[in-house]
């Protein structure tokens, strides 16, 4: 499948309208009610399911069976996991450590993205063996099988690590 520029920029659209959607309308009540440990782990459990989705991506697939629903629950994953992280991050800094606090997560997401990419494309380049037929593909699975395996541990440490955390009602603001 060969996507144009501005194919490729609108199949992204739909993502992208899911996390706003989801970030700004589902999230805050979703904490509300269950509190952030149970957001973040229902989101990286999600997104650890699109990635097995995306594990199974055939040679000849087509955007809207094999990339479109993978992408929507990614998306779906990743509203509901990030805004909880960062609640978590932020909740035990004082008032006079909130700055400092928040560029602590905001490099941390920074740095953890470019370190996981680089692992991942590694993996994917020593999974597709040159020359082979499918080799490609085969790396992308195994990228996206890594990346899974990631989002799964990361759900199993949320929690098991992280105490209790209270629902965004009972955070105090201020």
């Amino acid at each position: 499948m060969q996507l144009s520029a501005l194919a490729s920029g609108l199949a992204l659209l739909a993502m992208t309208v899911t996390i706003m959607v989801i970030m700004v309308g589902l999230s805050g009540r979703l904490i509300g009610r269950f509190g952030i440990k149970a957001s973040m782990v229902v989101g990286l459990l999600a997104m650890g399911g699109a990635l097995v989705l995306l594990t199974r991506l055939p040679a000849h697939g087509s955007y809207a069976a094999n990339v479109l629903p993978a992408s929507l629950l990614a998306a779906l994953g990743m509203a509901l996991a990030y805004i909880p992280a960062t609640m978590a991050a932020m909740s035990s800094a004082g008032p006079e450590e909130t700055g400092l606090a928040s560029g602590l997560v905001n490099t941390t997401y920074q740095v953890g993205s470019a370190v996981g990419l680089a692992a991942m494309v590694a993996l994917a380049a020593a999974a597709g063996a040159e020359g082979a037929d499918g080799a490609h593909l085969t790396g992308f699975h195994a990228a996206f099988s890594g990346a899974a395996w990631v989002a799964f541990a990361a759900a199993a440490l949320t929690l098991i690590l992280l105490r209790g955390t209270p629902a965004a009602r009972d955070v105090p603001m201020g």
